[in-house]
């Protein structure tokens, strides 16, 4: 499975959810948590229903960047209202959006190379650019928490 190493810190991560540091995140541990797996889910599911036959390569800057360098520069971009939860979020949630998270991880492998989805800073990106920006993003996330429970 792709992102193996990433699920299984997050799934150590879930008896945390209490911890915040707003010198860190205004968002405590759940919340990155809660966002991680979100993206997960919702790109998987995007990259599944894809048209390999509308993709489309575009150079995009910014992508370069980030994927170059690896990282994502922090509190430079926003979090898109479907990848977030507003009110509380319960450890049972988590814990059933990790399932979910690891099903479809396991169920994008195959799929052709030009499965795609459309981010809204770097634009279209193949299956092989769509792992890298979950892995680069889950990553941003788990060093914000590593952050956060560096300090409480």
């Amino acid at each position: 499975m792709i992102l193996k190493n990433e699920i299984d810190k997050i799934e150590r991560l879930i008896q945390d959810k209490d911890k915040l540091d707003p010198s860190v995140s205004q968002k405590g541990i759940y919340w990155h948590v809660d966002h991680s797996l979100k993206v997960i889910i919702g790109i998987c599911k995007i990259l599944k229903k894809s048209d390999p036959e509308e993709y489309k390569w575009k150079f995009n800057l910014s992508r370069l960047f980030v994927f170059t360098a690896g990282f994502f520069p922090r509190g430079k971009g926003k979090a898109p209202k479907q990848s977030t939860t507003e009110g509380p979020i319960s450890q049972d949630d988590l814990l059933e959006q990790l399932n979910t998270a690891e099903t479809q991880l396991d169920s994008i492998v195959n799929l052709p190379a030009k499965s795609h989805f459309v981010h809204p800073y770097f634009g279209s990106l193949n299956l092989r650019m769509s792992k890298k920006f979950l892995k680069i993003h889950t990553i941003h996330h788990l060093k914000i928490i590593g952050d956060i429970m560096a300090s409480s």
